[in-house]
């Protein structure tokens, strides 16, 4: 199966947004019109890992593409429902990778909404990113009141931006979120 990277647009969102809403939590869920907003100005991008024989997406990524700071924020990767546990977000990342070579890095957030807040899931993910040169910085932010785990991947730049990556975050934020979005769900802290 050779799979491609696609650049999505405004009614492929559509589509994918009900995806985000059964993927992730509710709490770390774009508004919608935020995302149109921010791809309009070439802020974010919609991309799915497609099948280019059959022309089925397989996979999705919302990625920040435009940053003060030259990283890349990849806000969501999953696999379609149908498609989960056939090595599918592998590809999906080594394509993701692939794409964004020429940036500083790539910075991914894992937020665990698990009351335990060390659950399974946390320490899977933790695991996949790690796998892919992904390296968990120290933060303090926070989204939807829950603690953000921040997990950067150094291509051009250094994985170790803890004392900047308040300032990364909230440029990345900003260009999809209203000031009162961005008050309502994330909090952001210097890192000491």
């Amino acid at each position: 199966m050779a799979l491609i990277l696609r650049n999505c647009g405004h009614r492929e969102l559509e589509q994918f947004y009900s995806l985000f809403e059964v993927d992730f939590d509710k709490k770390e869920i774009l508004p919608r019109l935020g995302v149109h907003k921010a791809m309009l100005k070439g802020d974010m991008e919609l991309l799915a890992v497609t099948d280019e024989e059959s022309r089925l997406d397989l996979a999705y990524a919302l990625v920040g593409c435009r940053s003060l700071y030259g990283y890349v924020w990849l806000k969501y990767l999953d696999v379609i429902p149908f498609y989960r546990e056939k090595g599918l977000g592998v590809q999906a990342m080594r394509l993701l990778n692939k794409r964004f070579a020429d940036r500083q890095g790539i910075v991914a957030e894992i937020t665990d909404f698990d009351p335990d807040g060390e659950g399974e899931a946390l320490r899977k993910q933790r695991k996949f990113f790690a796998r892919f040169g992904y390296e968990e910085i120290e933060s303090d932010l926070r989204i939807g009141g829950v603690q953000d785990h921040i997990m950067v991947k150094p291509i051009r730049g250094s994985a170790e931006i803890s004392p900047i990556i308040h300032r990364v975050m909230l440029d990345f934020y900003s260009r999809v979120l209203s000031p009162a979005g961005l008050e309502r769900m994330v909090e952001i802290r210097p890192v000491k």
